[in-house]
């Protein structure tokens, strides 16, 4: 394997294709129904095409990334109300010409069978690298943790103090971000919002929901809730701020 090379969607849109296959499976369905991020994803990627990234190996797409630009004081009560925050903010504030100050890093992801080559490292670094050379004081993240679908009806704040003895983290996501000087910062409450009928849940989650209640969902950090009688569907998830230095 060479050096592997990074590049934005900008400059290769021919990768389009190659980088959903490559990355979509890495994440669970009902991720793709989120109601804010629908709307606002398309302009997105029009205004801030520099915080798009890919990692290539050989001309293969084997991990990808990418951020928003936004304003924060760095005071931790006025963080942004998580993805669905950022999101809101970074377009809102691009459209408002407000200058912005800080990168938000809102996913990386590697494909399948090159996990753990330090890949998901590069992104991170290679969106430091691109919100300094910017000129933004700030990056933060707010961290979707590996493991906590393990754990859903735990407080994301109690998970977030779950160290080993080297006093890293538990969960290798959150280690990977400590690693590079990053520090948690509080839980994203309602960071992503999803919401849709008994069926599209059940088709979604590839499981049955027989009646009104809360549920575990495969990959989900939070518990799914079910009204059968309102014939809808909600989740709310919860993800960990982390502040990178």
């Amino acid at each position: 394997m060479g050096e592997p090379e990074i590049v934005t969607t900008s400059d290769r849109p021919d990768l389009d294709d190659q980088a959903r296959d490559a990355l979509r499976g890495v994440w669970p369905e009902f991720i793709f129904h989120d109601p804010i991020s629908a709307g606002y994803i398309g302009r997105v990627r029009e205004y801030f095409p520099s915080y798009d990234i890919l990692v290539l190996d050989d001309g293969k797409v084997v991990a990808g990334g990418w951020g928003v630009p936004v304003r924060w004081d760095g005071e931790v009560h006025t963080l942004p109300d998580g993805y669905d925050g950022s999101l809101v903010s970074a377009v809102t504030g691009h459209e408002d010409s407000v200058p912005a100050d800080t990168l938000v890093i809102m996913a990386a992801a590697v494909s399948a069978g090159r996990q753990g080559a330090g890949l998901a490292g590069r992104v991170l670094a290679a969106l430091r690298e691109r919100a300094a050379a910017a000129g933004l004081e700030r990056v933060i993240a707010p961290v979707r943790p590996a493991l906590k679908s393990r754990y859903p009806t735990t407080p994301m704040a109690d998970f977030a103090r779950w160290t080993r003895e080297d006093g890293l983290h538990i969960d290798p996501w959150i280690r990977t971000h400590q690693r590079m000087g990053a520090t948690t910062s509080a839980p994203a409450a309602r960071s992503m919002v999803i919401t849709g009928t008994v069926a599209e849940w059940e088709k979604w989650a590839a499981m049955a929901f027989p009646q009104t209640g809360w549920y575990v969902v495969p990959d989900a950090l939070d518990l799914v809730e079910i009204e059968r009688e309102l014939d809808r569907g909600t989740y709310a998830e919860t993800n960990l701020w982390m502040r990178h230095a």
